[in-house]
């Protein structure tokens, strides 16, 4: 049976199927999140906050923990959408303000204009570049290499 939880702040309702993540309402409706480590709680890509009902979810699990453990901008409201379950009424998510890169070649086309939003680091949900700054080369440079040494966490967390 599918439960309802509200997305804040575009004050949008999404059903969920009881014992299904988060992350599948979210992609559900076209929504700006990544599951860069393929929803397997290993990134940071999918972080929210949830602003009611935590009770209605799933508990943390280790890995899910551990995760967010690194993340700079976590809380004690922080949940990784693919591993947090949804079992009950009344949660209402907020998405971090900010985008994550998936590939280099998206922000490529940026350089030399501002950033409409902040762009976050994949691994631990950092601001690489805040809204507004201009978006230079050097700062390309840095993204890649926090998409590559993502990557190769994440290629290293599945092989443990």
């Amino acid at each position: 049976m599918a439960k309802t939880i509200k997305l804040d702040p575009i004050d949008l309702k999404v059903a969920i199927e009881t014992n299904d993540n988060l992350l599948s309402g979210l992609l559900s409706q076209d929504l700006r999140i990544m599951k860069e480590c393929g929803g397997r709680g290993m990134c940071a890509t999918c972080h929210v906050y949830i602003t009611a009902g935590m009770e209605s979810l799933s508990p943390l699990n280790r890995r899910e923990q551990r995760t967010l453990e690194v993340i700079t901008t976590h809380n004690r409201y922080s949940r990784l959408a693919c591993q947090a379950r949804v079992l009950d009424e009344g949660v209402v998510v907020e998405l971090p303000a900010g985008m994550y890169v998936s590939e280099i070649e998206d922000i490529e086309e940026l350089i030399g204009r501002r950033a409409e939003e902040n762009i976050l680091n994949p691994r631990d949900g950092s601001i690489l570049v805040e809204k507004g700054k201009l978006i230079t080369r050097s700062m390309i440079s840095q993204l890649d290499d926090q998409l590559q040494a993502a990557k190769i966490q994440i290629a290293n967390d599945t092989d443990e």
